[in-house]
């Protein structure tokens, strides 16, 4: 093996960012040893070497996007073999810049890739004025940054400061969100629980858990995986709840699996575990992925409802919004109870209004309950 490149990172994940480098040109490394941490979209994830031999070159710097398929380095001594189809002009670690007819800046905000063109001479004018081509729009003809274009990113960067562009978890949600948007045909319900048949300090996380997972029982439709192109839909037996865990990186959905089938003390050692992974950011990628259904308890931090976005190939997800105490008549009398906010989000395309009602009505009925 000549280069080696890097490996398929799982499904949905299709590029990384080059955290930092364990080697330098010229090392000897062994089969396994750490040569390099990177990025993804949702966790560092720490590359062994393929194989023993000297390395001849580090392919990019810390920083830089990285996609699948592309070099990571080049082994010392080992006869050429295909490379794959690298994207763009790939960089050494140690190389300087160097011009070119054109180069390709990042990724489209769909996912793929977006070949945005410029000369020699615009790339010398964008070095001058320390503006970064990869957060310029262009106005040129077949996506050509122009002079003009360089030069309004450098009024506004003198005016409003430099534009940071997104990376990682940021940068993989708003390919994610775009996507959705485009794609969903969203509605939105919203309804009140009234939990004051609640124990006293209740594990209100996992009640919501829980009464997700009955509601599903309930609802089969919701718990669904839907293919907008094929307009087809496979309804799902098992409950893989992602749960919106915010983070100063981003948002990040790790995956509790089965809930239906687990004890509360189990599914809250669960979500632990999980939550901690995240915040160490050690969390495996297969951690964050197949999910069938959502809940975002935003109600820890601030809001009654919200319209929450699904993320297909899901077609619903639950929000919780902060408890309140609320006058209630009950059984011919005034009183206070804590009343929990619900919003449900789900797919038109695959669902329909009664079933969504017919979700929060079982969630509503499972959640008042007292257990």
């Amino acid at each position: 093996m000549k280069y080696f490149k890097l490996p398929d990172l799982g499904e949905g994940l299709q590029e990384a960012e080059i955290v930092e480098w364990h080697i330098n040109n010229g090392d000897q490394v062994e089969v396994d040893q750490l040569i390099v941490s990177v990025e993804t979209a949702k966790a560092i994830v720490e590359v062994p070497s393929p194989q023993t031999g000297t390395i001849a070159t580090l392919f990019g710097k810390p920083g830089d996007i990285i996609h699948v398929g592309e070099p990571l380095v080049e082994f010392a001594g080992e006869e050429q073999e295909d490379t794959g189809t690298v994207v763009g002009e790939m960089k050494t670690a140690t190389e300087e810049d160097v011009e070119e007819d054109y180069f390709i800046i990042g990724s489209g905000s769909g996912g793929g890739q977006s070949t945005t063109r410029t000369t020699p001479a615009i790339r010398a004018l964008a070095k001058r004025l320390a503006v970064d081509l990869s957060t310029v729009s262009p106005t040129g003809k077949h996506g050509m940054i122009t002079s003009y274009d360089v030069e309004k990113a450098n009024e506004l960067q003198a005016s409003h400061g430099t534009a940071e562009p997104l990376k990682s978890v940021r940068r993989s949600m708003a390919k994610a969100m775009t996507k959705a948007n485009a794609e969903v045909a969203q509605v939105t319900i919203v309804d009140d629980a009234d939990i004051h048949q609640w124990r006293k300090n209740e594990d209100s996380t996992i009640r919501l858990i829980r009464a997700i997972g009955v509601a599903c029982k309930a609802e089969p439709a919701l718990n669904t995986w839907f293919n907008g192109m094929a307009l087809s839909r496979r309804l799902l037996e098992q409950v893989d709840l992602g749960i919106a865990v915010d983070t100063k990186d981003g948002l990040f959905v790790p995956v509790l699996r089965d809930v239906t089938n687990r004890t509360a003390d189990d599914l809250r050692q669960g979500l632990n575990d999980l939550q901690a992974d995240v915040k160490s950011r050690k969390i495996p990628p297969k951690e964050l992925q197949g999910a069938t259904i959502t809940l975002t308890n935003f109600g820890t931090i601030a809001g009654r409802y919200a319209t929450p976005i699904v993320v297909p190939p899901t077609v619903a997800i639950v929000g919780a919004g902060v408890v309140r105490e609320e006058v209630v008549a009950h059984n011919g009398e005034v009183t206070i109870h804590p009343i929990m906010p619900l919003s449900v989000s789900a797919d038109h395309r695959a669902t329909t209004g009664g079933e969504a009602a017919r979700f929060l009505r079982a969630l509503i009925n499972d959640l008042e309950k007292n257990e």
